[in-house]
């Protein structure tokens, strides 16, 4: 009988200290992420020294709780997956050392990983990925449209020329006076609100699947501060709904384009905005009227930055042979075409 394969993953980019260890690609056996978001809460967003301190503060016993609660220990790990960016340089460079330190110590082989690939590979921890397919990926840092034929390879079709969506989202919701992170308060006001202001969507060239939101979020910071000026009030809900109806309108209608063009076998959503329920029930909706095209949308804990996708990703990579050498740095501005 073949053995199973059990990789522990590795992930400190942003904000999350996580750990996690899944057998064959597909399986939890245990997913712990100790979250930072009350120590920068009240910075109104990340601190990147204050994200690597926590990180350094809570690295080992995250990975020993994810080992404990899967049952399992070093001896039975076959490889570590870690995040080798993109993200905070400071961050990476925790995890990465981590990984090297207990590969070095333990002679276990080293698996890189790219953090969006992570987030792609979340949707394998559901189901099993029928190629081509393509990924929306959404999330604080990142708006993508990934084309993938085959596992492994990742061919971005589409991206951001300046904010992000979920950067976008915090921006609007720090003018909306909401705390961080703004996402979910977004989400939940406009889910009580109406979208009855005029806002741009930003549809670029005809045949482009990139996406700005840079004059999206410009467009409601002077539509609420010329409303200021003039005396008049906006309704917070009604504003929220607004935007977030621009910024969905876009990200379905180019996934909806793209997903057509290339005639893929499924549609997955990645990335922490995927948390978002607007867009979540927009995707559902259309694509319930679209045949032939399967969408995936994981759970809620699959969707914000966790180690589960990273093994995830990771047990694919070492499955094609990759191995990460001593020297694996932290890579800030990694590139998914390329790592």
């Amino acid at each position: 009988m073949n053995k199973d394969l059990i990789v522990l993953g590795i992930e400190t980019s942003c904000d999350e200290t996580a750990a996690a260890v899944i057998r064959n690609g597909t399986e939890i056996l245990s997913n712990i992420v100790a979250s930072q978001i009350e120590s920068h809460k009240r910075f109104g967003g990340v601190v990147p020294e204050l994200a690597s301190r926590h990180h350094v503060e809570q690295i080992t016993v995250v990975i020993e709780e994810a080992l404990i609660k899967a049952d399992v220990t070093f001896d039975d790990i076959d490889a570590i997956a870690v995040t080798e960016g993109p993200g905070l340089v400071g961050a990476l460079l925790v995890g990465v050392n981590a990984a090297k330190a207990i590969s070095f110590a333990r002679n276990i082989p080293l698996v890189g990983v790219h953090h969006i690939a992570g987030h792609i590979y979340a949707n394998r921890l559901m189901k099993e990925m029928a190629f081509p397919l393509l990924s929306l990926v959404v999330s604080g840092g990142h708006t993508e449209l990934v084309l993938m034929k085959k596992h492994g390879e990742f061919e971005v079709i589409g991206e951001t020329r300046d904010d992000a969506a979920g950067e976008a989202y915090d921006k609007v919701a720090r003018t909306l006076n909401l705390p961080y992170p703004g996402g979910p308060h977004i989400d939940r006001l406009a889910n009580e609100g109406t979208p009855t202001i005029d806002l741009p969507r930003a549809w670029l060239e005809e045949d482009s699947y990139d996406f700005s939101f840079s004059g999206l979020k410009s467009a409601v910071i002077n539509t609420l501060h010329n409303a200021e000026q003039k005396g008049m009030s906006i309704d917070p809900k009604n504003m929220a709904a607004s935007f977030q109806e621009s910024v969905i309108d876009v990200l379905v209608t180019k996934t909806i384009k793209a997903a057509k063009e290339f005639n893929v076998k499924q549609v997955l959503l990645s990335g922490g905005v995927a948390a978002n329920k607007g867009l979540r029930e927009r995707l559902e909706k259309e694509f319930a009227k679209i045949d032939g095209i399967e969408l995936l949308i994981p759970p809620l804990h699959l969707c914000t930055d966790n180690a589960a996708m990273i093994a995830a990703a990771g047990s694919i990579l070492f499955e094609k042979g990759k191995r990460s050498e001593y020297s694996l740095n932290a890579n800030p501005s990694l590139d998914i075409e390329h790592f």
